[in-house]
């Protein structure tokens, strides 16, 4: 057993850190398509749009950690709306880092995992996404939460064992051509329920009073971060 052991985890250690063919172009192209396929048709995006949530609290999460804050508890609910709790000061810049963190972290994670993907770290994106859905699985507090992130992480940790390289890579490109595609539309609709009286206490909302700076300029930067990273995205998952 111990020499299996030993045997095994060189090899799993290789797969982690090496590298992965590039996938052929007609793949990156069919999972660009199918990212728009899910993202443009609002039906199907008021379902996907699950995904973007666990992306948009795991990165206020991740920031308060990060910045020393306290995480007590993230919840996901079904009209994809989610919250994310955290205790400390509720002022200063570990706060402000933590509000911004929510709009900006599914397209900066789309342009890592394109990072990554360019490099050829394919399996490496697969087991660092499935790590992330795993450590975020521990702060969920509610039962829908837990369902939609132990399916998500499910998907993950089946294509990561069980696929072929070619799958993994397919399955790959559509995630994170799904973050920098999905990551452009929410700004744009919390942009049209603000012009429309709503959504009051946005995380531009509560950016704005943390900072005196207007929520429209803390709007144009979610924008800007989407955009960006969509576009520096895009270049490095279409050089294949």
């Amino acid at each position: 057993m111990d020499s299996l052991a030993a045997l095994a985890l060189p090899d799993l250690w290789d797969r982690l850190t090496g590298t992965q063919p590039d996938p052929d172009l007609w793949v990156v192209l069919a999972t660009l398509a199918a990212a728009l396929a899910v993202i443009v048709p609002h039906p199907l995006w008021r379902i996907a749009r699950n995904a973007i949530t666990i992306a948009h609290e795991g990165g206020h999460g991740l920031i308060a950690l990060l910045t020393g804050r306290q995480l007590t508890g993230i919840r996901l609910h079904s009209d994809t709306s989610g919250l994310t709790v955290s205790r400390g000061k509720p002022y200063g810049l570990g706060m402000i880092l933590t509000a911004a963190a929510g709009y900006t972290a599914p397209s900066l994670l789309g342009l890592g995992g394109a990072a990554l993907l360019a490099a050829g770290r394919i399996t490496l994106l697969l087991w660092a996404a499935t790590a992330l859905l795993v450590a975020m699985l521990v702060m969920i507090r509610n039962a829908y939460g837990l369902l939609t992130v132990v399916l998500a992480g499910g998907a993950f940790l089946l294509v990561s064992w069980l696929a072929g390289s070619q799958v993994q890579a397919a399955f790959a490109y559509a995630v994170v051509w799904f973050l920098l595609l999905g990551g452009v539309r929410p700004p744009f609709e919390l942009q049209t329920k603000r012009s429309r009286g709503g959504a009051g206490d946005s995380d531009a909302d509560q950016l704005s009073r943390l900072t005196h700076v207007p929520a429209g300029l803390w709007l144009f930067l979610f924008h800007a971060v989407s955009v960006c990273s969509l576009i520096g995205g895009g270049r490095w998952l279409l050089e294949v």
